[in-house]
Protein backbone atom coordinates (compact mmCIF):
# COMPACT_ATOMS: atom_id res chain seq x y z
CA UNK A 1 0.00 0.00 0.00
CA UNK A 2 1.38 3.41 -0.38
CA UNK A 3 0.93 6.18 1.68
CA UNK A 4 0.08 9.39 -0.68
CA UNK A 5 1.72 12.19 1.54
CA UNK A 6 2.97 15.96 1.12
CA UNK A 7 6.33 17.33 1.05
CA UNK A 8 8.18 20.79 1.68
CA UNK A 9 10.71 21.63 -1.10
CA UNK A 10 12.63 23.96 1.05
CA UNK A 11 14.46 26.03 -1.40
CA UNK A 12 17.85 28.11 -0.66
CA UNK A 13 21.07 28.39 -2.76
CA UNK A 14 19.37 26.47 -5.33
CA UNK A 15 16.74 29.05 -6.97
CA UNK A 16 15.89 26.61 -10.31
CA UNK A 17 13.91 23.55 -11.10
CA UNK A 18 16.17 22.06 -13.72
CA UNK A 19 19.26 19.87 -12.79
CA UNK A 20 17.51 19.57 -9.29
CA UNK A 21 18.52 16.11 -7.17
CA UNK A 22 16.61 16.99 -3.68
CA UNK A 23 13.44 18.85 -5.95
CA UNK A 24 13.64 14.90 -7.69
CA UNK A 25 13.42 13.36 -3.97
CA UNK A 26 10.83 15.52 -3.16
CA UNK A 27 8.51 14.48 -6.24
CA UNK A 28 8.89 10.14 -5.40
CA UNK A 29 7.09 7.59 -3.52
CA UNK A 30 3.88 8.82 -4.29
CA UNK A 31 4.19 12.18 -2.92
CA UNK A 32 0.60 14.06 -3.88
CA UNK A 33 1.65 18.04 -3.14
CA UNK A 34 4.77 19.43 -3.06
CA UNK A 35 5.33 23.09 -1.22
CA UNK A 36 7.98 25.40 -2.03
CA UNK A 37 9.11 27.20 0.48
CA UNK A 38 11.90 30.35 0.70
CA UNK A 39 12.59 31.25 4.80
CA UNK A 40 13.95 34.52 5.17
CA UNK A 41 16.26 34.53 8.27
CA UNK A 42 15.68 38.42 8.41
CA UNK A 43 18.79 38.58 10.80
CA UNK A 44 20.85 36.66 8.20
CA UNK A 45 18.69 39.07 5.62
CA UNK A 46 19.67 41.91 7.09
CA UNK A 47 23.15 41.27 7.03
CA UNK A 48 23.17 40.40 3.39
CA UNK A 49 24.67 43.03 0.70
CA UNK A 50 22.29 45.06 -0.83
CA UNK A 51 23.25 44.04 -4.53
CA UNK A 52 22.90 40.40 -3.87
CA UNK A 53 19.74 41.29 -1.84
CA UNK A 54 18.45 43.15 -4.98
CA UNK A 55 19.39 39.96 -6.87
CA UNK A 56 18.06 36.86 -4.80
CA UNK A 57 14.88 38.73 -4.58
CA UNK A 58 14.76 39.09 -8.58
CA UNK A 59 15.47 35.62 -8.92
CA UNK A 60 13.12 34.38 -6.02
CA UNK A 61 10.36 35.93 -8.24
CA UNK A 62 11.01 34.43 -11.11
CA UNK A 63 11.07 31.34 -9.31
CA UNK A 64 7.47 31.95 -8.56
CA UNK A 65 6.46 32.60 -11.41
CA UNK A 66 7.91 29.08 -12.54
CA UNK A 67 6.37 27.44 -9.86
CA UNK A 68 3.04 29.17 -9.78
CA UNK A 69 3.71 30.56 -6.04
CA UNK A 70 6.54 30.17 -3.29
CA UNK A 71 5.55 30.26 0.43
CA UNK A 72 7.71 32.95 2.11
CA UNK A 73 8.28 32.73 5.99
CA UNK A 74 10.15 34.98 8.33
CA UNK A 75 11.94 34.09 11.08
CA UNK A 76 13.90 31.46 12.63
CA UNK A 77 14.56 28.51 9.94
CA UNK A 78 14.13 26.16 12.67
CA UNK A 79 10.72 27.56 13.90
CA UNK A 80 9.20 28.28 10.67
CA UNK A 81 10.23 25.00 8.60
CA UNK A 82 8.58 23.11 10.98
CA UNK A 83 5.74 25.13 11.32
CA UNK A 84 5.13 25.26 7.66
CA UNK A 85 5.66 21.18 7.18
CA UNK A 86 2.91 21.05 10.63
CA UNK A 87 0.67 23.00 8.67
CA UNK A 88 0.27 21.65 5.65
CA UNK A 89 0.67 17.81 6.75
CA UNK A 90 3.70 17.20 5.20
CA UNK A 91 5.72 13.70 5.54
CA UNK A 92 9.35 14.89 4.56
CA UNK A 93 11.56 18.27 4.16
CA UNK A 94 13.76 18.42 1.23
CA UNK A 95 17.05 20.29 0.89
CA UNK A 96 20.23 20.59 -1.58
CA UNK A 97 23.02 20.18 1.00
CA UNK A 98 24.73 23.34 2.45
CA UNK A 99 28.58 23.79 3.28
CA UNK A 100 28.65 26.94 4.61
CA UNK A 101 29.67 26.43 8.35
CA UNK A 102 26.12 28.65 9.64
CA UNK A 103 23.78 26.56 7.26
CA UNK A 104 25.13 23.67 8.74
CA UNK A 105 24.70 24.53 11.89
CA UNK A 106 21.16 26.16 10.87
CA UNK A 107 20.55 22.55 9.51
CA UNK A 108 21.31 20.84 12.02
CA UNK A 109 18.70 22.69 14.25
CA UNK A 110 15.42 22.25 11.99
CA UNK A 111 16.75 18.58 11.81
CA UNK A 112 16.31 18.20 15.82
CA UNK A 113 12.99 20.43 15.89
CA UNK A 114 10.94 18.46 13.00
CA UNK A 115 12.02 15.01 15.00
CA UNK A 116 9.60 16.36 17.26
CA UNK A 117 7.12 15.60 14.74
CA UNK A 118 8.73 12.64 12.99
CA UNK A 119 9.15 14.70 10.05
CA UNK A 120 12.17 13.55 7.80
CA UNK A 121 14.45 16.14 6.56
CA UNK A 122 15.65 14.50 3.58
CA UNK A 123 19.22 16.57 2.25
CA UNK A 124 19.80 15.00 -1.69
CA UNK A 125 22.92 16.36 -3.71
CA UNK A 126 25.28 19.62 -3.30
CA UNK A 127 25.61 22.87 -5.14
CA UNK A 128 28.76 21.38 -6.51
CA UNK A 129 29.33 18.14 -9.26
CA UNK A 130 30.94 16.19 -6.40
CA UNK A 131 30.06 16.15 -2.95
CA UNK A 132 32.59 18.11 -0.72
CA UNK A 133 34.27 15.54 1.44
CA UNK A 134 33.75 13.20 -0.89
CA UNK A 135 37.33 12.93 -2.54
CA UNK A 136 40.01 11.99 0.41
CA UNK A 137 43.80 10.94 -0.51
CA UNK A 138 44.67 7.39 0.22
CA UNK A 139 44.89 7.66 4.07
CA UNK A 140 42.01 9.24 4.41
CA UNK A 141 42.68 12.80 4.80
CA UNK A 142 41.46 15.47 2.75
CA UNK A 143 43.67 17.55 0.31
CA UNK A 144 45.51 20.73 0.57
CA UNK A 145 46.70 21.42 -3.00
CA UNK A 146 44.33 21.82 -5.59
CA UNK A 147 46.27 19.68 -8.60
CA UNK A 148 46.02 16.65 -6.79
CA UNK A 149 42.56 16.83 -5.82
CA UNK A 150 42.33 18.22 -9.33
CA UNK A 151 43.62 14.82 -10.50
CA UNK A 152 41.61 12.83 -8.01
CA UNK A 153 38.72 14.38 -8.70
CA UNK A 154 38.77 13.68 -12.32
CA UNK A 155 38.42 10.42 -11.73
CA UNK A 156 34.80 10.79 -10.73
CA UNK A 157 32.66 10.57 -13.48
CA UNK A 158 29.79 13.32 -12.93
CA UNK A 159 26.21 11.87 -12.41
CA UNK A 160 23.54 12.50 -14.80
CA UNK A 161 20.95 15.13 -14.34
CA UNK A 162 18.01 13.74 -12.05
CA UNK A 163 14.74 13.01 -13.98
CA UNK A 164 11.67 15.00 -12.05
CA UNK A 165 8.31 13.66 -11.93
CA UNK A 166 5.57 15.51 -12.70
CA UNK A 167 4.94 18.02 -9.76
CA UNK A 168 1.88 19.15 -7.90
CA UNK A 169 2.88 22.61 -6.20
CA UNK A 170 0.76 23.77 -3.46
CA UNK A 171 -0.66 26.83 -3.43
CA UNK A 172 1.17 29.43 -1.32
CA UNK A 173 -0.49 31.12 1.67
CA UNK A 174 2.06 34.26 2.30
CA UNK A 175 4.10 34.82 -0.07
CA UNK A 176 5.31 38.53 0.62
CA UNK A 177 8.90 38.84 -0.72
CA UNK A 178 11.59 40.21 1.21
CA UNK A 179 12.53 44.19 1.07
CA UNK A 180 15.34 44.99 -0.67
CA UNK A 181 16.31 48.87 -0.62
CA UNK A 182 16.88 50.43 -3.91
CA UNK A 183 20.04 49.71 -5.40
CA UNK A 184 22.69 51.99 -7.47
CA UNK A 185 24.53 48.71 -8.50
CA UNK A 186 23.99 47.39 -12.45
CA UNK A 187 22.98 43.86 -11.88
CA UNK A 188 22.41 41.46 -14.69
CA UNK A 189 18.39 39.81 -15.51
CA UNK A 190 18.18 36.89 -12.80
CA UNK A 191 15.80 33.82 -12.69
CA UNK A 192 17.05 30.37 -14.12
CA UNK A 193 15.91 30.88 -17.87
CA UNK A 194 18.33 33.69 -17.87
CA UNK A 195 21.21 31.87 -16.49
CA UNK A 196 20.37 29.00 -19.53
CA UNK A 197 20.33 32.23 -22.08
CA UNK A 198 23.78 33.49 -21.08
CA UNK A 199 25.57 30.58 -20.51
CA UNK A 200 24.24 28.86 -23.85
CA UNK A 201 24.95 31.86 -25.36
CA UNK A 202 28.46 31.68 -24.06
CA UNK A 203 29.33 28.33 -24.52
CA UNK A 204 28.51 29.11 -28.21
CA UNK A 205 29.99 32.31 -28.76
CA UNK A 206 33.21 33.85 -26.45
CA UNK A 207 34.24 30.29 -24.60
CA UNK A 208 36.30 29.70 -28.00
CA UNK A 209 38.28 32.37 -26.99
CA UNK A 210 38.37 32.30 -22.86
CA UNK A 211 42.15 30.80 -22.84
CA UNK A 212 43.04 34.05 -24.33
CA UNK A 213 41.03 36.48 -23.19
CA UNK A 214 40.42 35.41 -19.64
CA UNK A 215 43.05 37.68 -18.23
CA UNK A 216 42.02 40.58 -19.87
CA UNK A 217 39.80 42.92 -17.95
CA UNK A 218 39.51 45.37 -20.25
CA UNK A 219 38.29 42.65 -23.10
CA UNK A 220 35.08 41.90 -20.87
CA UNK A 221 34.89 38.57 -22.41
CA UNK A 222 34.30 36.08 -19.44
CA UNK A 223 31.05 34.43 -18.56
CA UNK A 224 29.90 35.64 -15.49
CA UNK A 225 28.18 32.66 -14.29
CA UNK A 226 29.82 33.08 -11.00
CA UNK A 227 26.36 35.20 -10.12
CA UNK A 228 23.89 32.18 -11.52
CA UNK A 229 25.84 29.97 -9.88
CA UNK A 230 25.97 31.55 -6.61
CA UNK A 231 22.21 31.77 -6.20
CA UNK A 232 21.98 28.19 -7.67
CA UNK A 233 20.30 29.49 -10.71
CA UNK A 234 22.24 26.67 -12.43
CA UNK A 235 23.72 23.88 -11.53
CA UNK A 236 27.71 23.52 -12.26
CA UNK A 237 26.95 19.93 -13.78
CA UNK A 238 24.94 21.44 -16.78
CA UNK A 239 27.53 24.02 -17.50
CA UNK A 240 30.22 21.03 -17.61
CA UNK A 241 28.05 18.69 -19.74
CA UNK A 242 28.52 21.83 -22.39
CA UNK A 243 32.30 21.83 -22.03
CA UNK A 244 34.73 20.59 -24.28
CA UNK A 245 38.38 18.72 -23.56
CA UNK A 246 39.79 21.76 -25.46
CA UNK A 247 37.88 24.09 -22.77
CA UNK A 248 40.79 23.13 -20.47
CA UNK A 249 41.07 26.47 -18.74
CA UNK A 250 37.13 26.72 -17.98
CA UNK A 251 36.90 23.24 -16.83
CA UNK A 252 39.97 24.39 -14.52
CA UNK A 253 38.09 27.37 -13.36
CA UNK A 254 35.03 24.66 -12.09
CA UNK A 255 37.10 22.84 -10.54
CA UNK A 256 38.59 25.07 -8.31
CA UNK A 257 35.15 26.17 -7.29
CA UNK A 258 35.14 22.38 -6.07
CA UNK A 259 38.25 22.24 -4.35
CA UNK A 260 37.49 25.43 -2.63
CA UNK A 261 34.29 23.66 -1.50
CA UNK A 262 35.97 20.65 -0.14
CA UNK A 263 38.70 22.78 1.95
CA UNK A 264 35.49 24.93 3.40
CA UNK A 265 33.46 21.53 4.73
CA UNK A 266 37.01 20.22 6.17
CA UNK A 267 37.88 23.42 7.74
CA UNK A 268 35.00 25.54 8.85
CA UNK A 269 36.87 27.19 11.03
CA UNK A 270 38.62 29.21 7.86
CA UNK A 271 35.37 31.14 6.89
CA UNK A 272 37.38 33.54 9.58
CA UNK A 273 40.24 32.06 10.67
CA UNK A 274 43.59 31.12 9.16
CA UNK A 275 44.18 27.59 7.10
CA UNK A 276 47.48 28.29 8.50
CA UNK A 277 47.51 29.21 11.66
CA UNK A 278 50.95 30.22 11.73
CA UNK A 279 50.07 33.61 9.61
CA UNK A 280 48.26 34.53 12.87
CA UNK A 281 51.59 35.68 14.10
CA UNK A 282 52.18 37.99 11.37
CA UNK A 283 52.70 41.88 11.62
CA UNK A 284 49.74 43.55 10.68
CA UNK A 285 48.55 47.22 10.62
CA UNK A 286 45.91 48.25 11.80
CA UNK A 287 43.24 49.39 9.36
CA UNK A 288 42.23 53.17 8.61
CA UNK A 289 41.77 55.63 5.93
CA UNK A 290 44.03 53.45 3.77
CA UNK A 291 41.28 50.42 3.94
CA UNK A 292 38.94 53.19 3.24
CA UNK A 293 40.58 54.53 0.65
CA UNK A 294 41.32 50.91 -0.76
CA UNK A 295 37.00 50.75 -0.55
CA UNK A 296 36.25 53.63 -2.32
CA UNK A 297 39.09 53.36 -5.18
CA UNK A 298 41.51 56.03 -3.87
CA UNK A 299 44.69 54.52 -3.68
CA UNK A 300 46.71 56.05 -6.96
CA UNK A 301 46.90 52.60 -8.01
CA UNK A 302 44.98 52.74 -11.18
CA UNK A 303 44.34 48.79 -11.65
CA UNK A 304 43.55 48.34 -8.26
CA UNK A 305 41.21 51.27 -8.35
CA UNK A 306 39.75 50.37 -11.36
CA UNK A 307 38.98 47.24 -9.97
CA UNK A 308 37.31 48.51 -6.63
CA UNK A 309 34.69 51.07 -8.00
CA UNK A 310 33.71 48.56 -10.90
CA UNK A 311 32.79 46.01 -7.37
CA UNK A 312 31.19 49.60 -6.42
CA UNK A 313 29.48 50.08 -9.59
CA UNK A 314 28.54 46.28 -10.44
CA UNK A 315 28.83 44.16 -7.56
CA UNK A 316 31.25 42.13 -9.50
CA UNK A 317 35.07 42.49 -10.20
CA UNK A 318 36.97 40.24 -12.75
CA UNK A 319 38.73 37.55 -11.40
CA UNK A 320 42.73 38.76 -12.56
CA UNK A 321 42.24 42.06 -10.94
CA UNK A 322 40.17 40.24 -7.67
CA UNK A 323 43.78 38.60 -6.83
CA UNK A 324 45.39 42.59 -7.90
CA UNK A 325 43.82 43.99 -5.61
CA UNK A 326 44.12 41.51 -2.54
CA UNK A 327 47.35 41.11 -2.86
CA UNK A 328 47.98 45.75 -2.69
CA UNK A 329 45.13 45.06 0.97
CA UNK A 330 47.66 42.54 2.55
CA UNK A 331 51.39 42.91 0.84
CA UNK A 332 51.22 46.42 0.29
CA UNK A 333 48.98 47.94 2.79
CA UNK A 334 49.82 44.89 5.47
CA UNK A 335 46.25 44.45 6.59
CA UNK A 336 44.80 41.45 7.37
CA UNK A 337 42.67 39.07 4.61
CA UNK A 338 39.86 39.37 7.14
CA UNK A 339 39.19 42.87 6.00
CA UNK A 340 39.11 42.57 2.32
CA UNK A 341 37.18 39.78 2.37
CA UNK A 342 34.48 40.62 4.23
CA UNK A 343 34.27 43.75 2.40
CA UNK A 344 34.21 41.64 -0.95
CA UNK A 345 31.31 40.11 0.46
CA UNK A 346 29.25 43.28 1.53
CA UNK A 347 29.50 43.65 -1.95
CA UNK A 348 29.79 40.80 -4.64
CA UNK A 349 26.69 39.68 -6.08
CA UNK A 350 28.59 36.42 -6.93
CA UNK A 351 29.43 36.43 -2.94
CA UNK A 352 30.70 32.61 -2.35
CA UNK A 353 32.01 32.59 0.73
CA UNK A 354 34.32 28.84 0.35
CA UNK A 355 35.76 30.56 -3.32
CA UNK A 356 35.87 33.96 -1.60
CA UNK A 357 37.89 33.16 1.94
CA UNK A 358 39.86 30.64 -0.06
CA UNK A 359 40.92 32.80 -2.63
CA UNK A 360 41.83 35.64 -0.18
CA UNK A 361 43.41 33.65 1.98
CA UNK A 362 45.56 32.04 -1.47
CA UNK A 363 46.78 35.83 -2.30
CA UNK A 364 47.45 36.37 1.47
CA UNK A 365 49.96 33.00 1.50
CA UNK A 366 48.51 31.26 4.75
CA UNK A 367 45.76 29.20 2.46
CA UNK A 368 45.68 26.16 0.62
CA UNK A 369 49.05 26.26 -1.99
CA UNK A 370 52.62 25.00 -1.26
CA UNK A 371 54.86 28.56 -1.03
CA UNK A 372 52.64 31.32 -2.22
CA UNK A 373 53.36 34.43 0.09
CA UNK A 374 56.21 35.40 -2.60
CA UNK A 375 53.78 35.95 -5.03
CA UNK A 376 53.53 39.77 -4.48
CA UNK A 377 51.85 41.54 -7.38
CA UNK A 378 52.97 44.89 -8.30
CA UNK A 379 50.27 46.81 -9.22
CA UNK A 380 52.12 48.75 -12.16
CA UNK A 381 53.25 45.70 -13.59
CA UNK A 382 50.25 43.59 -13.25
CA UNK A 383 48.28 46.63 -15.20
CA UNK A 384 50.27 46.70 -17.89
CA UNK A 385 50.42 42.99 -18.40
CA UNK A 386 46.77 42.42 -18.35
CA UNK A 387 45.08 45.95 -19.21
CA UNK A 388 47.77 47.28 -21.65
CA UNK A 389 46.03 49.71 -23.46
CA UNK A 390 44.30 51.34 -20.58
CA UNK A 391 40.60 50.21 -21.64
CA UNK A 392 39.46 48.56 -17.98
CA UNK A 393 41.32 51.63 -16.11
CA UNK A 394 39.43 54.02 -18.18
CA UNK A 395 36.29 52.68 -18.23
CA UNK A 396 36.18 52.44 -14.26
CA UNK A 397 38.51 55.61 -13.70
CA UNK A 398 37.06 58.53 -15.31
CA UNK A 399 39.64 61.23 -13.89
CA UNK A 400 42.42 59.31 -16.24
CA UNK A 401 40.13 58.76 -19.66
CA UNK A 402 42.92 61.19 -20.75
CA UNK A 403 45.67 59.51 -19.88
CA UNK A 404 47.80 58.30 -22.85
CA UNK A 405 48.51 54.63 -22.34
CA UNK A 406 52.09 54.65 -22.28
CA UNK A 407 50.93 56.73 -18.30
CA UNK A 408 48.03 55.00 -18.03
CA UNK A 409 48.78 52.75 -14.60
CA UNK A 410 51.71 55.11 -13.69
CA UNK A 411 50.20 58.82 -13.81
CA UNK A 412 52.40 60.35 -11.28
CA UNK A 413 54.99 60.39 -13.67
CA UNK A 414 53.14 62.64 -16.14
CA UNK A 415 54.38 65.91 -15.99
CA UNK A 416 52.01 67.48 -14.37
CA UNK A 417 50.75 64.90 -12.39
CA UNK A 418 47.91 62.76 -11.87
CA UNK A 419 44.96 64.35 -13.72
CA UNK A 420 41.71 65.74 -12.33
CA UNK A 421 42.25 64.92 -8.63
CA UNK A 422 43.12 61.95 -8.61
CA UNK A 423 45.57 60.83 -5.85
CA UNK A 424 49.37 60.14 -5.75
CA UNK A 425 49.94 56.37 -4.44
CA UNK A 426 49.25 55.45 -0.91
CA UNK A 427 52.70 53.75 -0.72
CA UNK A 428 56.01 53.07 -2.56
CA UNK A 429 55.28 49.16 -3.79
CA UNK A 430 59.24 48.22 -4.00
CA UNK A 431 59.51 49.30 -0.25
CA UNK A 432 56.39 47.52 1.00
CA UNK A 433 57.45 44.61 -0.84
CA UNK A 434 60.53 44.45 1.05
CA UNK A 435 58.42 45.57 3.97
CA UNK A 436 56.36 42.46 3.50
CA UNK A 437 58.75 40.27 2.76
CA UNK A 438 60.54 40.97 6.20
CA UNK A 439 57.84 40.50 8.46
CA UNK A 440 57.15 36.94 6.53
CA UNK A 441 60.79 36.04 7.39
CA UNK A 442 59.95 36.68 11.16
CA UNK A 443 57.10 34.40 11.23
CA UNK A 444 59.41 31.60 9.68
CA UNK A 445 62.08 31.84 12.10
Amino acid sequence: MIVVTRAVMWFRDDLRLGDHPALAAATRNGVDGVLALYVVDETAWDRTNSPRRAYRRSSLKNLADAIGGIEIAYGDPAVEVRRVARDIDAGSVHVQSDIDPHGRQRDGRVVAALAEDDIRFETTGSAYIVDPGDILKPDGTPYRVYSPFANAWSTRRAPSPPGVSATHWLPPRSSKFPDAEANTVSLPPAGEQAALSRWHAYANGALGDYELVRDNPGANATSRMSIPLAHGEIHPRTMWADLQPTDSAFRRELVFREFYADVLWHRPDTVEHYYNPAFADMEYDEPGDDLEAWKQGRTGMPIVDAGMRQLLAEGWMHNRVRMIVASFLVKDLHLEWQHGANHFLDRLTDADRASNQHGWQWVAGCGTDAAPYFRIFNPVLQGKKFDPDGDYVRRHVPELRDVPSSRIHEPWLLPDGPPGGYPLPLVDHAEERIESLARYDRIRR
